[in-house]
């Protein structure tokens, strides 16, 4: 007799898990990851996660003191403090002292750094405040973690994703990020779990740098990338990806399944469940993506990958809220053309803002943007001084596929309309 022995049907494929704010507001949602976990316990497995809760939210409203030297500035950093303190007392006991050292120690290095005074752009002192919320994060959920018996390892997400110094829109360098996950973080998968933080990396000046607002999603995948993972899955607080938000639409349906096309083309237009970068790396190397509900873990959610088109007739509804239309005419009656746009465009680079939906006539020129005060603040002085700028702001932004009249009409009601745009298959309001 001859037996063959298949050393490759052992080797187990590698995924990665992202969990987001929600799904680590507080104690009992940690253990809920833990309890997810345990369900993988043999294989082989990735933890991205995000900061806790809204604590993103306060870090920002940290920064923005920090920057204008306001006085709330202790207020602020104490809150955020007490709101991580809370959720280790709940979470930890006190026999790892070591481990509530690296934590508070964590504290002070953030404290430390709040008393020095502002000496750069507000978006590099952003990048290095608010990247604190997934450095918490990640290190309380794997000090529990390990006390609950999942062993694992904590590492920095900064020392395999490497950035320009686009400071809170940093540009992935893919060969150098890809070589260092494979030929690194590969080898110490195959041994132990890893728990590791999501919109953060490092530039070349060794800096911290964020992939944009809610980019834990984007990191995710820039990790699969690199370790060419078998699959993605993103643990919302929904059960999949739906055709519109529940909270807005009573009758908005789970989508079980999406082209990769499809998703970055909901993402792009505002759907929250995905951020717009993430889809693009797992499309390339032809990595599933699995949005799934860590309420229900058991349910199949949405499945994100080539093959599965059938949902793709089923209309979707996505509302961008706290948007500005910005509209432009020029002051010498000159045509908004070719010249005039080009300046347009270049102004709106400069400033860091991207636009959502753009619509020019002869005269005008329009964009509904996301509304970010000090950049669109700045991009309007330096307009003004060649153009007549009107803006109008708290507006929402709302894109319709496959779309019927009836469905406009009713978003209609009591709302003022100041732009539509349609395409052969989407619809774009902008409301007031």
């Amino acid at each position: 007799m001859t037996i063959f022995i298949f050393d490759d049907l052992f080797i187990k494929s590698m995924k990665v898990f992202k969990f987001g704010g929600a799904s680590v507001k507080d104690a009992d949602a940690v253990k809920n990851v833990g309890t997810i976990l345990k369900r993988f316990e043999n294989e082989e497995i990735l933890v991205v996660v995000s900061a806790m809760g809204k604590s993103t939210n306060g870090l920002e409203l940290l920064t923005k003191a920090y920057f204008e030297q306001d006085k709330k500035k202790s207020e602020i950093f104490s809150d955020i403090k007490k709101f991580h303190d809370e959720i280790i007392s709940n979470l930890l006991s006190q026999t790892q002292s070591h481990a509530f050292d690296d934590i508070e120690n964590l504290f002070i290095e953030l404290e430390c750094l709040l008393e020095a005074k502002p000496d750069k752009s507000f978006d590099y002192h952003y990048d290095q405040i608010v990247s604190y919320g997934e450095i918490f994060s990640s290190r309380i959920i794997s000090t529990y973690l390990n006390e609950a018996g999942i062993k694992n390892r904590w590492l920095e997400a900064q020392n395999f994703i490497s950035t320009d110094n686009t400071y809170r829109e940093g540009k992935i360098n893919w060969e150098l990020t890809s070589d260092k996950i494979s030929k690194t973080l590969k080898p110490i998968l195959q041994k132990k779990l890893v728990i590791t933080q999501g919109f953060i990396g490092r530039s070349n000046e060794n800096a911290t740098v964020t992939l944009g607002r809610e980019g834990s999603d984007y990191s995710a995948a820039i990790f699969a990338y690199g370790l060419d993972a078998e699959s993605v899955t993103i643990w919302k607080d929904v059960a999949g990806v739906m055709n519109a938000d529940p909270k807005m639409f009573s009758d908005a349906v789970k989508l079980n399944a999406l082209s990769y096309t499809k998703a970055i083309e909901m993402a792009y237009y505002g759907a929250t469940v995905i951020h717009p970068k993430t889809i693009q790396p797992l499309q390339s190397k032809n990595i599933p993506l699995f949005v799934k509900s860590f309420l229900q873990p058991n349910e199949d959610g949405t499945l994100v990958s080539n093959d599965n088109v059938q949902e793709e007739s089923i209309p979707t509804y996505i509302v961008k809220q706290n948007q500005m239309l910005i509209s432009i005419s020029s002051k010498d009656f000159s045509f908004i053309a070719e010249e005039n746009l080009s300046k347009i465009f270049a102004a709106f680079s400069k400033h860091g803002i991207k636009m959502n939906l753009m619509q020019n006539s002869a005269i005008s020129f329009s964009a509904c943007v996301n509304f970010e005060e000090m950049k669109c603040q700045s991009l309007t002085e330096e307009l003004q001084n060649t153009y007549d700028v009107t803006r109008n702001s708290d507006l929402e932004l709302v894109t319709i596929t496959n779309y019927d009249n009836k469905t406009i009409e009713k978003l209609l009601e009591g709302k003022m309309l100041l732009l539509e745009q349609k395409t052969r298959s989407s619809l774009q309001l902008v409301l007031e």
